[in-house]
C-alpha cells in the first residue's frame, strides 16, 4: 500500500511512519524499508511487565537502538512498559498518564507537533542543500 501510495498521490511527500504500543514496533521493524524519514512511537512497549512466577521478557530496547532516523517517543511516566532513555536520535516525552496515553492528550499532541515540525523541515532542509 505504501509503495502504491508514494508512486501516485504522496510522490513529493516524506514518509513518517508510527504507531500506538505494538504498532510503535510494526513501525520500528518497518521504517527502512519504506524509506520513513521518522518515527513515531506512542507508548513504546519497552519492557513487559513481569507476570508473577515468570521469568522477565526481553526488553524491546533493540528495535528502538536499530533505527536510523530521527525518533519521538511519547511515553505515560506511570506506564507499567518503562520508559526508554532519549539518545541523539531518539527524542523522549514523558507526559501525565500511563500506557493508555489518555490522561492529558493535549501534551501528546503537542509533543507530535513540534517534533514533527522539525522532522520534516530538517528532511526538507537536508533535501534541498
Amino acid at each position: 500500500m505504501i509503495e502504491h501510495l508514494l508512486a501516485g498521490e504522496l510522490r513529493s511527500l516524506s514518509l513518517v511512519v508510527g504507531g500506538r504500543s505494538s504498532g510503535a514496533r510494526v513501525a520500528c521493524r518497518t521504517a527502512g524499508a519504506v524509506g520513513a524519514i521518522g518515527v513515531l512511537c506512542l507508548a513504546f512497549p519497552l519492557q513487559p511487565p513481569r507476570r508473577s512466577g515468570a521469568t522477565p521478557a526481553q526488553s524491546r530496547l533493540p528495535e528502538l537502538d536499530a533505527l536510523t532516523v530521527p525518533t519521538l517517543v511519547v511515553q505515560g511516566m506511570r506506564d507499567p512498559f518503562g520508559i526508554p532513555s532519549a539518545t541523539e536520535r531518539r527524542t523522549v516525552v514523558q507526559v501525565a498518564g500511563d500506557h493508555g496515553l489518555r490522561t492529558d492528550l493535549d501534551s501528546v499532541g503537542e509533543a507530535v507537533r513540534a517534533w514533527l515540525l522539525h522532522v520534516v523541515l530538517e528532511s526538507h532542509t537536508t533535501r534541498t542543500s
